[in-house]
């Protein structure tokens, strides 16, 4: 922690990593003031002043004569809808951005070209891609795009929808397939998406296909824990 930043606002920062690895749920109420204080040994008037900020965040929510509670729930993504995190979060009428990291043009590792089936003199496009709802970090997103497919492909159309633009290049996407694990970040994911050092990641590498067969992407995604839950329905045969 920075001990330049204000009191109130590193134990801001101490409350909400708590409040994540406590696995506490929308609704459900913090410690009391005069707790917060002892467990974190200072001023219940700096507490106050943490709560206020949390507040402000859209984190915690207060109920006068009862107590803090949580404000914030996790979106529950369908791991069986093919959907962009655009799409996803302008149906919950959240307001996305995708702020580009990197955006190059490179010939890739034998991994990816396998995995594209690219020949050794193909090109791919390569976007590093934070995905946030306003200013809050919720996924990041590395993807490889064979140049073969999209010569147009640049920062503008990637800081949009991914899968819109193919859609209007005139290709059809079918299906995508992946896997998940659970993963522990390095600091340059925590610091990215602002998360606490001890809370896993969800990690998923997927690959998509066009109705023809072709795959038309490869992509990394390193979604909070805090933030997403992953859910599907299983039928017993």
């Amino acid at each position: 922690m920075n001990r330049s930043t204000p009191l109130y606002r590193q134990i801001a920062s101490r409350i909400k990593e708590d409040i994540i690895l406590s696995n506490l749920g929308k609704d459900e109420a913090i410690l009391p003031e005069n707790k917060l204080a002892e467990k974190y040994k200072v001023s219940r008037v700096t507490i106050r002043r943490a709560i206020d900020l949390l507040v402000k965040e859209g984190i915690l929510y207060k109920i006068q004569g009862s107590g803090t509670y949580v404000k914030t729930e996790k979106i529950n993504h369908d791991i069986y809808k093919l959907q962009g995190f655009t799409e996803e979060m302008l149906q919950l009428q959240q307001n996305p951005i995708n702020k580009i990291l990197e955006f190059r043009l490179e010939y890739p590792d034998r991994q990816v070209r396998d995995i594209l089936h690219l020949k050794e003199d193909e090109r791919v496009f390569f976007v590093r891609r934070l995905r946030c709802v306003g200013e809050e970090p919720m996924i990041l997103e590395e993807t490889y795009l064979p140049e073969k497919l999209f010569p147009d492909l640049s920062v503008e159309v990637m800081s949009k929808s991914k899968y819109d633009y193919v859609e209007r290049k005139g290709y059809q996407i079918k299906e995508r397939r992946g896997e998940i694990s659970a993963i522990f970040p390095n600091k340059s994911l925590n610091q990215l998406l602002r998360t606490p050092k001890d809370l896993p990641l969800i990690y998923m590498s997927a690959w998509a296909y066009l109705e023809d067969g072709t795959v038309f992407e490869y992509t990394k995604l390193y979604f909070r824990s805090d933030k997403y839950t992953f859910k599907f329905s299983s039928k017993r045969m």
